[in-house]
């Protein structure tokens, strides 16, 4: 696959506090990303990683804290002027349009991005990142297996050159195999992009595998935050928060 021109972009969190119907869900949560560097959220479920990716992305505001994306503060943009910016979010649930081809779903992505030959191009490169993709080209979302479908849905986000890529538990039940597949493909993306990426999971020891640093949720609060591999090895951290 060719060298992309995009590059990464910082991500700085601080003090972000979000509630449903009054109830807390993220406590002051800081975090930092640097362009380029791939970082895992881990924790239970009830956590808060989607409730931290969902305001990332503009789709909950929160009641206190900063978000700044490149050094610039995006909290009071909407989420389409995010995506303008850089951000793009892959929730769960393999968010892709059934009704519609592979090819279909991602020229849906590349509409704003590309024309003409440069978004020949940026689909073509996601039919060389997801090869799977590439043989189901002219098949409806729905005929999907679940692995192919969290390839589209990565796909499409990646067809329109984001800075930062958050995903949102793309392992969500998929058989071991596939995950690999599907975290090979994040991490491959992220080295050949320069993308800076957000990876909410459970599955910590696939999460940690392609990522540079983990960070740790519990209740809505940041409980640890250390390199990928210093994490993995942590036994007593892993067996209070993590469940292994």
């Amino acid at each position: 696959m060719s060298q992309r021109t995009a590059t990464g972009v910082s991500l700085d969190i601080a003090g972000l506090t979000v509630g449903y119907g009054g109830e807390p869900v993220l406590h002051g949560v800081g975090l930092t990303l640097r362009p380029g560097e791939v970082v895992a959220v881990l924790g239970a479920n009830g956590a808060g990683k989607t409730t931290l990716l969902r305001t990332l992305a503009g789709l909950v505001r929160p009641t206190a804290g900063s978000i700044e994306l490149g050094g610039a503060d995006i909290l009071t943009l909407r989420t389409e002027d995010r995506a303008r910016r850089g951000l793009a979010l892959v929730p769960d649930g393999q968010s892709v349009v059934a009704e519609l081809t592979v090819d279909e779903n991602l020229r849906l992505g590349a509409l704003w991005r590309h024309r003409g030959a440069a978004r020949e191009r940026a689909i073509a490169e996601i039919y060389d990142l997801f090869e799977p993709l590439a043989r189901r080209r002219s098949s409806a979302g729905h005929q999907l297996s679940g692995g192919e479908r969290q390839m589209l849905a990565i796909g499409r986000a990646l067809v329109a050159e984001p800075a930062l890529l958050a995903v949102d538990e793309p392992s969500l039940g998929l058989a071991p195999l596939i995950v690999g597949d599907v975290m090979t493909a994040l991490r491959d993306a992220a080295a050949s992009r320069g993308l800076t990426v957000l990876l909410a999971e459970q599955n910590v020891t696939s999460a940690l595998s392609i990522a540079d640093r983990g960070v740790v949720l519990s209740l809505g609060t940041v409980v640890a935050d250390a390199p990928a591999d210093l994490l993995a090895s942590d036994a007593d951290l892993r067996h209070a928060y993590l469940g292994f």
